[in-house]
């Protein structure tokens, strides 16, 4: 499939660069492999030794003495171990976001002075960033995940840095980690998640000045600010825990919210002013909590495509937060765009798959791992709630996906560094509960998307009775809790009927489409009385769903709702 594309040669990172001058002076290893030598700009390494050769002939060999592996050997010298190597490419991922360009390679070129060489700035920051890496000093600046993609390099005809065949695995689209995939021995794979810098954009003056005018640089009051900040930790957090919560801290520690990252900030706001009393949105004078929910939500998307955000993690949480927005008059920013560019994002970070399937990845700190995995389930839930909402194709396959499964540990891992005088005015206290109902309603929507997928596809085949038995076995064996505790908080119980909304409607949707049709292996003898039993099956399903809404209205939680507890009285099929 790719072959329509690409060719399969090293060549191809390098078609569309414009033509540059090499480097005088190159290793053999290098020349052999017919890739850029950074030695003139880096000098050479005191436990390393290599003899040097220049691109065109020399009028004598310059002799510096180390035995290299032969041509065909996939061998690396004993100073550049496999995670030498694998600290290059992080090297390499940081020059590439940073904007540098790659050579041709394999082009002929004429000769060239040392100092050219070294008064080439691009060649200068890349040899010092490789030889940096290579040499196991650390990149502090690295903060951004960076997924190199799944695809393996073959090589062909005993060159193994010359000529390579591209395999796909796994549908990953192939990515210049194909051609780094070389300089590791196969028996070493290389981490396909590094870290890269992320190159910060300055705003010009009319920029600023139009932003300005949006009012993005305005925040509301700080009692408002307070009032917002709380409302979205009791009330959106527990079911969407995609942000930090340390930024409590930061909060309190500078005392200005406007040092925090603003489109992250007015996203934050936007969907918290759902929850908010009405004496909040009168202060800041809006008629209506529509009113100033619009307002917030068009600073956030002002900000989003004109802010200049590089940070991919925070454009992922900020698409998150305004897919929660409708409107008639903004048809093409609806819920379904917002999540398909969250999904987008996520697996261009690669937070669908596992980090350290290969090895520990020391590179990642331990709080952003659990943020990483939160926001991939979050997207996944997401996923499957808006496919039954709105009729749409699941965009998530999870056979394409290794990601550990989401744990309460994940969602209280932030706790720890806040003060309890700051976590009791704006987190939940219940929160360890909250988070144990949040892992329910992931696994509950992992059997959604096994009932869309086995139920809904228009031309798939038929599902078999015992697919169908299989599954409906799957669905009854996950226990929900039936009642609330006596001492649980009115938060928490709406969150437990929330719960029970979403295992009921995965009922309904599941028995639905049995009611007209019946499983190819079913005998004609039983169809009649088959069909009837899933129908009743379905009735009571949507009785208890009516009895769980008619619970949260009697025991007035109706404040509570979220944008998306109407949709799960009233589920659709694809």
């Amino acid at each position: 499939m790719y072959s329509q594309f690409f060719e399969p040669t090293v060549d191809i990172i390098a078609m569309s660069t414009p033509r540059r001058h090499r480097s005088a002076v190159a290793c053999q290893n290098c020349r052999r492999r017919k890739v850029r030598c950074s030695v003139s700009v880096t000098g050479i390494p005191r436990q390393l030794k290599q003899t040097f050769a220049h691109h065109h002939p020399p009028r004598a060999p310059v002799e510096l003495g180390l035995d290299l592996p032969a041509a065909g050997s996939r061998s690396l010298p004993q100073s550049l171990s496999p995670a030498s190597v694998e600290q290059g490419l992080n090297a390499v991922a940081t020059y590439a976001s940073q904007g540098g360009r790659s050579s041709r390679i394999g082009e002929n070129a004429g000769p060239h002075s040392v100092s050219e060489s070294r008064g080439n700035p691009d060649e200068q920051r890349t040899g010092a960033e490789i030889s940096s890496a290579a040499l196991g000093q650390s990149n502090q600046s690295a903060r951004a995940p960076f997924y190199t993609g799944m695809m393996k390099a073959a090589a062909l005809g005993g060159m193994p840095h010359v000529e390579m065949k591209l395999i796909p695995e796994t549908g990953e689209a192939p990515g210049f980690t194909s051609i780094l995939d070389t300089c590791s021995p196969s028996q070493q794979p290389v981490a396909r998640h590094i870290l890269i810098s992320e190159a910060s954009i300055s705003l010009s003056a009319q920029d600023r000045e139009y932003l300005q005018c949006k009012g993005v640089f305005t925040l509301p009051q700080r009692s408002t600010c307070n009032e917002l900040l709380r409302a979205y930790f009791h009330h959106v957090h527990p079911i969407m825990p995609i942000v930090d919560a340390t930024v409590l801290l930061k909060f309190h520690q500078t005392g200005k919210a406007s040092e925090w990252n603003l489109l992250l900030l007015w996203s934050m706001f936007f969907v918290a002013a759902n929850f908010v009393d009405a004496r909040v949105w009168t202060l800041e004078g809006y008629s209506s909590r529509r009113e100033m929910k619009a307002a917030m939500y068009a600073r956030a998307k002002c900000l989003y495509d004109n802010g200049g955000e590089t940070d991919k993690v925070v454009l992922l949480q900020s698409a998150l937060l305004m897919g929660f927005w409708h409107s008639k008059w903004d048809g093409h920013s609806q819920p379904w765009y917002w999540i398909g560019v969250a999904i987008s994002l996520c697996q261009m970070l690669g937070l669908h798959r596992d980090p350290d399937s290969v090895k520990f990845n020391t590179s990642f700190p331990n709080h952003q791992r659990h943020l990483w995995r939160r926001l991939w389930w979050v997207c996944f839930f997401r996923d499957r709630s808006l496919s039954l909402t709105l009729g749409r194709p699941l965009r998530i396959n999870l056979n394409d996906c290794n990601t550990p499964m989401v744990s309460a540990a994940d969602v209280l891992s932030d706790l720890i560094q806040i003060p309890a005088s700051i976590a009791n005015g704006y987190i939940p206290d219940d929160l360890p509960q909250l988070a144990d109902y949040w892992i329910l309603l992931i696994r509950l929507s992992k059997l959604l998307g096994d009932v869309l997928t086995l139920c809904y596809q228009p031309f798939g085949p038929s599902p078999t009775l015992k697919q169908i038995e299989a599954l409906e076995a799957k669905i009854l064996q996950l226990q929900i809790p039936d009642r609330c505790g006596s001492e649980q908080s009115r938060l928490a119980s709406f969150y437990l009927y929330h719960l029970q909304l979403h295992y009921h409607a995965i009922l309904i949707t599941f028995y639905c489409p049995y009611i007209s049709m019946t499983p190819k292996d079913l005998p004609l003898a039983i169809k009649h009385e088959w069909q009837i039993d899933m129908r009743n099956k379905m009735d009571s399903a949507a009785l208890r769903s009516n009895a769980i809404v008619d619970n949260i209205v009697r025991d007035k939680l109706l404040r509570f709702a979220c944008p998306m507890t109407c949709s799960l009285s009233t589920p659709q099929s694809q």
